[in-house]
């Protein structure tokens, strides 16, 4: 059985991986909302990929490090709040972890359910909570524009997590060999 919180070696190299996609998409693949500074992020789509398929620590580090690169890179220094709060969106996405069998080819209806209630739920603490609530004590920003920032945030991060994490997640299960198929000949 899956631990949720193993870190191997092939978690810390899906993490450098993840994380080096997570910065690009971030910074070239997003589509504006009309909100300030707010936009939908396909990053989160492959983001919430890697945290089911490698758990929370990866999930986290991911998002964490992929979005503070990002923000370094393009605006000079991380937006903090924000960089948090994706962690840990991508981290508690990653309690699907134990769960699924994707590695073994298994991916079903009932899995992909599995997965958006708990990226949504992870999106609404990481955006509607986390990011408004460190955006006021970090930086003393205006409490109405960041939990509308925050609402949108959490509803276009949930779509994206939604629609490619469950296409990539369905997507990997059908090119996985499932258990059993290999047969001596």
């Amino acid at each position: 059985m899956k631990k949720l919180f193993d870190f191997k070696t092939k978690t810390i190299v899906a993490t450098g991986i993840g994380a080096a996609l997570f910065t690009l998409l971030f910074m070239y693949v997003k589509v504006p909302t009309g909100i300030p500074e707010t936009s939908v992020q396909t990053a989160y789509g492959i983001g919430a990929f890697f945290a089911a398929l490698f758990g929370p620590i990866a999930g986290f580090l991911i998002a964490f490090i992929g979005h503070a690169i990002s923000d370094a890179v393009q605006y000079g220094s991380p937006w903090w709040s924000w960089v948090v709060a994706s962690g840990i969106a991508c981290f508690i996405t990653g309690f699907v972890y134990p769960r699924l069998k994707v590695d073994e080819g298994k991916f079903t209806w009932k899995d992909a359910v599995l997965f958006n209630v708990i990226q949504i739920i992870a999106n609404v603490i990481a955006w509607i909570v986390v990011a408004p609530v460190l955006d006021i004590v970090i930086y003393g920003e205006p409490a109405n524009l960041v939990f509308t920032q925050g609402a949108v945030a959490a509803l276009s991060n949930a779509v994206s997590m939604g629609v490619i994490g469950t296409l990539l997640l369905l997507l990997y299960a059908k090119i996985r060999p499932g258990q059993g198929t290999l047969t001596k000949e």
